[in-house]
């Protein structure tokens, strides 16, 4: 069991995150989702948080991030979410004419603790792309000209 230490304790909190952004917009895709995955990474790093796996996908981004107990899981997302969103701004200037105010992703998310499963969550971010796109194959409808 992989177990990280600070000075007095062994910890091993991982937790499994999906936030949006605002509306569900689909901006993620394109050009904003290599900016965007390299500002919530640096994002990371300054805190010390280990990014496991994670997987922008059109409208949402899920993360498996190993998070210090010195952290609230409320604590991280809001410095996250916050932090990342000026960051677009300042970079992408013309978003503020779609959001406006500064407001780049959604109020809430969705988190859930890890613990033993931690590798099929793994697995889930990382085939997550691909069982979208096989459900939406699915579900197309093709037309027979009579």
């Amino acid at each position: 069991m992989d177990k990280n230490s600070l000075a007095h304790t062994s910890w091993n909190c991982k937790y499994h995150i999906v936030f949006a952004p605002k509306y569900r917009r689909q901006v993620i895709y394109g050009k904003l989702k290599q900016d965007i995955g390299k500002t919530l990474r640096d994002l990371c790093d300054r805190k010390g948080i280990n990014i496991i796996e994670a997987e922008c996908c059109p409208d949402h981004i899920h993360m498996l991030l190993e998070i210090p107990p010195k952290y609230s899981v409320s604590q991280i997302m809001g410095y996250l979410k916050g932090k990342s969103s000026l960051i677009i701004f300042d970079r992408h200037a013309n978003l503020k004419y779609k959001y406006g105010n500064r407001h780049f992703w959604c109020r809430g998310y969705y988190v859930d603790t890890a613990g033993k499963n931690a590798k099929k969550i793994q697995e889930y971010i990382k085939n997550q792309l691909e069982e979208d796109y096989m459900a939406d194959q699915i579900s197309m409808k093709e037309f027979i000209d009579p």
